[in-house]
């Protein structure tokens, strides 16, 4: 695949075939990437359309790390994908084999790129082969929506997921670090995987979701109410929350740190790191023929000094 540019069509041609990852080729490119100090003395290049298409798998579109393979006709593809197309070049069709392309590898280490959030307000410039690593813990990567009980693929800052929640989400706002709230289902019986409705709270200058919902924890149906705290995790550990859910002269109740909503919904509803009432329990608090879920939570919301 031509690139319309011979300096690097001469790079793609220059290959060599190699029996495994534990070549000196490849460790010379490993070392050279791990030591951002050696990085910074070499001259960045100025990237081009051209050079970031070079460095795009066809097949998944994400760039290509070592080792990048190629077939006989210059075209590369990444090693992830390689077992993927059965040692068949994707571009022409030809045997792939074991031919790897170190010219394009040393290319790439010689590129400084922004993050792939320049525009949720990171300014770095990164080697090529420490970009990834930046950017997967990059504080200012946009969030995931928090709202449960849908497949939301919306993302952006906290501010901006803020008001996605109050205006196409619906979900009630409050002012306030205390909460006392009902919970209602007319036949929990039926209840399998049933999700409330979010609420978020505002205070200390930050954002809390508060989760409430069924599952099924085995073969039994539990509830479970939890805290999702708008930022990241280091910022979520200076606060606590206590949860209380009780009725008939008794009580549980349940005191931790809020997750961050870096991590999903499901991963801490899965870990059960919250408030969890067995449905018998749950049907024993809310009293009557036990035919109607009627649970209130109430909780607070503290920072630590």
């Amino acid at each position: 695949m031509a690139s319309g540019n011979p300096y690097f069509d001469d790079f793609r041609t220059k290959s060599e075939i190699i029996d495994s990852a534990n070549s000196d080729d490849m460790t010379d490119v490993t070392e050279y990437a791990n030591d951002p100090v050696h990085i910074a003395r070499k001259p960045s290049m100025a990237v081009s359309s051209s050079v970031r298409e070079l460095l795009e798998c066809p097949v998944c579109l994400n760039a290509m790390y070592p080792p990048i393979h190629q077939c006989s006709n210059g075209h590369t593809l990444c090693s992830g994908c390689k077992p993927r197309v059965h040692n068949r070049c994707p571009t022409c069709r030809h045997e792939l084999g074991n031919i790897r392309c170190l010219a394009l590898e040393k290319v790439a280490a010689s590129l400084e790129l922004p993050c792939q959030y320049q525009s949720f307000g990171c300014a770095g410039i990164f080697p090529y082969y420490n970009k990834l690593n930046h950017e997967t813990g990059c504080a200012f990567r946009p969030y995931n929506c928090p709202y449960a009980g849908s497949e939301c693929t919306v993302i952006g800052d906290i501010s901006y997921l803020v008001d996605h929640l109050k205006d196409d989400h619906k979900v009630d706002m409050h002012n306030g670090n205390t909460f006392n709230h009902r919970y209602v289902k007319s036949n929990p019986h039926e209840v399998e995987n049933a999700t409330w409705m979010l609420t978020v709270f505002s205070c200390f200058g930050q954002y809390f979701c508060l989760h409430f919902e069924a599952f099924q924890l085995g073969m039994a149906p539990v509830y479970i109410a939890f805290l999702r705290f708008m930022g990241d995790e280091n910022d979520a550990k200076k606060y606590c929350y206590s949860l209380e859910v009780g009725g008939n002269g008794r009580k549980i109740t349940w005191q931790g740190e809020p997750r961050s909503i870096r991590d999903s919904h499901n991963k801490v509803r899965d870990s059960f790191d919250g408030l969890i009432i067995q449905r018998n329990m749950a049907l024993f608090f809310s009293g009557g023929d036990r035919k109607e879920l009627k649970l209130r939570v109430t909780g607070r919301i503290w920072k630590e000094q």
